[in-house]
């Protein structure tokens, strides 16, 4: 299995970034949300379209990173319920929201903010959330398993009794604490971080077997992942270093590239790249969250 995931990394090819988006003009250093919006989790949508939800309503904002506007009501919130990690489903017009404690991943249309769809699980904390042409997966911090509802052929959502719980074996111990929580797919596999170890996995989808990419200590509390290309952006929070740290798959292996710092970031938790820029979500927990309680979106170069 290590032979099978070192010859599918070997064989990627690194993707210029500027090559991805060309910006027209300068874009805001900084989006601010409503107040009392607790971000966590944010996904770049089509064009210059961000999204971010809640964790104190559970709603969803939908952002225009070009001038700043911020939809608040995009996705009203349901009392009861949360918004941690986010996937946007180019092509299908999707929105993968994580439910966290709800232990469930709830689907919208991402044009009109719909529910279209809810899928509970048996599970601790539902994280993040990727999208494959295959299926849908989400972590659980909680319990050693990936959260799969696989997509049908054609690409229709699943029914809800056919979403599963795939356990986790090889490498990836589960220990107390918050383990796996941002999630990326690359080269057929699912990459995954274990926030209180600072280690990074590659984990089979079909299989649940692990690998692990980087040993302890290397990503310190490290939360959200955002692939572009063969390029990671992993949002870290040690006690050297708080931000985005910057990692490329080649030849078989996981390289440490360099990290990109902000004076504008608070408790940072996930990254998105969208028109040019990698885009922060700025938690700021340990702040308390009133009405008043000022959350902001943290603009960043990839490099």
């Amino acid at each position: 299995m290590r032979r099978r995931l070192t010859s599918a990394l070997a064989g990627l090819i690194a993707i210029p970034l500027a090559a991805t988006a060309v910006l027209a003009a300068p874009f805001p250093a900084r989006v601010d949300l409503a107040g009392g919006w607790a971000p966590e989790g944010i996904a770049a949508g089509p064009g210059t379209t961000a999204y971010v939800g809640s964790l104190s309503t559970g709603g969803v904002a939908r952002l225009d990173l070009r001038n700043g506007e911020v939809e608040d009501d995009f996705i009203p919130g349901v009392a009861g319920t949360v918004a941690v990690g986010l996937e946007y489903e180019a092509g299908a017009e999707r929105l993968w929201v994580a439910g966290g404690p709800g232990q469930q991943v709830r689907v919208y249309d991402a044009s009109n903010g719909d529910l279209l769809e809810t899928y509970q699980f048996t599970s601790g904390f539902v994280n993040d959330v990727v999208v494959t042409p295959e299926a849908v997966y989400a972590t659980d911090s909680n319990m050693p398993q990936v959260l799969v509802m696989p997509l049908g052929d054609d690409g229709s959502l699943p029914d809800p009794a056919d979403a599963v719980a795939l356990p986790i074996s090889g490498d990836f111990a589960y220990q107390a604490g918050f383990n796996a929580n941002g999630i990326a797919a690359l080269a057929g596999w699912l990459i995954v971080p274990q926030s209180n170890t600072g280690e990074l996995f590659a984990i089979d989808p079909h299989t649940g077997a692990s690998i692990q990419l980087l040993g302890e200590g290397s990503i310190p509390s490290a939360d959200g992942l955002e692939l572009v290309g063969s390029t990671l952006y992993v949002v870290v929070r040690g006690a050297a270093f708080t931000g985005v740290e910057v990692h490329r798959f080649h030849g078989g292996a996981v390289a440490f590239q360099g990290r990109i710092p902000s004076d504008d970031l608070d408790v940072p938790t996930t990254v998105a790249f969208a028109a040019g820029r990698l885009w922060v979500a700025n938690a700021r927990f340990g702040t308390p969250v009133t009405p008043d309680t000022e959350y902001w979106i943290t603009g960043l170069p990839t490099r």
